[in-house]
């Protein structure tokens, strides 16, 4: 096994991303919106990449790419995703294409080696125009109709986007049952677990599930001159109010790695000389078990109840996005976990993702895993992410390894 794991190319690897970097460079980062000009270079560039691998594919009717082998055996699907967030870093999502690449180019064409693997980019996973769509596509679970609702931030429908990307009428691919013996992805960790405690593998344990709310305060709009404080209501005070009392108090009804975020708020008419008579906020948790964001959600509720109550501003609080956590295979945590035995010196940590992947997609038709590589700081959705050059090419020793013997099960 060491013999065929040499073949590995540390050097093709960084090029490869290196390459993905240099298509819409932003500073030391990307800018790769979903069906942007630079993100549809980025899949012609992997549509030429895959006969290297000795795959065949082409960008689906939704912006996946699927590039399948002939090869007899087993197959295993690998992959990720191409687009980007705004202004953001350059391996989150490349990172995982190329390491299913080269474990590709590597294991497809050795005659010694039963099976394939499989490589997979899926659109959209950084939800420009919604969630996992491309995932989510190839899995069943997105309608035309939900194709024709779908739109970017700025109101562009995806249906044009598609369009103008030239895939219009193209057939979006689909999961063959039975095909894969399951899913393997990598990926940056985007925290600082890994760093901070001198390790070079994480063993994703779980995916995290995501709800999302939209939290209305609707109070009454007024002159900021000439209403009396004591008369006040206003539904932007209302909000940095409710804001501070969910810090202080899901902290005694919360799991040990929730995470809650208030990632958007608008005030109505937001302006600096009107009381604002309406404000809104988006907010998220992220856990790994149901009962912990059940639990939560009815505390959000009962405080909006309370702030109801006080009669100064009415509170409504509306589920928007839900996301059932998804647990990782066993087998292929195992896997991923000997093949960091073997080529990392076991420097590696059983872990749950607190981000959301395309693998817990995957994970509802089957198998999947997931491994992490190191985050300099622990940054990312940012431009200044990074990993060192040599926990990349770790990485990518591990994923084959692991892809070998998944394959070989």
């Amino acid at each position: 096994m060491i013999d065929h794991l040499s073949r590995v190319d540390g050097t093709r690897i960084l090029a490869d991303l290196h390459a993905l970097r240099a298509i819409g460079t932003y500073k030391t980062g990307v800018h790769k919106p979903t069906f942007s000009e630079p993100h549809i270079r980025s899949l012609h560039w992997l549509v030429q990449r895959l006969p290297e691998a000795g795959l065949t594919g082409e960008i689906d009717g939704i912006g996946n790419i699927l590039g399948t082998s002939t090869k007899p055996g087993p197959k295993l699907l690998a992959g990720s995703h191409l687009e980007s967030q705004n202004h953001a870093g350059w391996l989150d999502g490349p990172l995982g294409v190329i390491y299913a690449l080269e474990a590709a180019r590597v294991i497809n064409r050795d005659p010694n080696t039963s099976g394939a693997v499989e490589v997979a980019s899926w659109c959209d996973e950084e939800g420009h125009f919604g969630h996992f769509l491309g995932s989510r596509s190839y899995v069943g679970g997105v309608t035309e109709a939900d194709i024709d609702a779908a739109h970017d931030r700025s109101g562009k429908r995806m249906r044009d986007a598609l369009r103008d990307a030239g895939l219009t009428g193209r057939a979006r691919a689909q999961y063959e049952r039975g095909r894969h013996i399951g899913y393997l992805e990598a990926h940056i960790e985007q925290g600082e677990t890994l760093e901070s405690s001198g390790l070079k593998i994480g063993v994703v344990t779980s995916i995290v599930g995501i709800w999302q709310y939209r939290i209305t305060f609707t109070g009454e709009q007024n002159h900021a001159g000439t209403t009396r404080m004591a008369i006040r209501r206003d539904a932007g005070l209302a909000l940095a109010r409710f804001c501070v009392d969910i810090d202080e108090r899901f902290p005694a009804a919360c799991g040990p790695r929730t995470v809650w975020t208030t990632g958007r708020i608008r005030l109505d008419p937001g302006a600096p000389s009107i009381i604002p008579g309406a404000a809104e906020m988006l907010f998220q948790i992220r856990d790994d078990d149901p009962a912990v964001i059940a639990r939560l959600e009815d505390l959000l509720r009962s405080m909006a109840a309370e702030v109801d109550k006080q009669g100064r501003c009415s509170v409504a609080v509306e589920r928007i996005r839900t996301g059932a956590p998804a647990l990782m295979d066993v087998a292929f945590q195992q896997a991923v976990e000997q093949a960091g035995a073997a080529r990392a010196g076991g420097r590696s940590l059983r872990m749950p993702s607190g981000a959301g992947h395309d693998a817990q997609i995957l994970a509802t038709v089957m198998p999947a895993g997931m491994l992490f590589v190191p985050s300099i700081g622990g940054i990312s959705h940012h431009w200044t992410e990074n990993t060192a050059d040599a926990d990349i090419v770790t990485g990518a020793e591990v994923f084959v390894d692991t892809c070998r013997r998944l394959l070989a099960r």
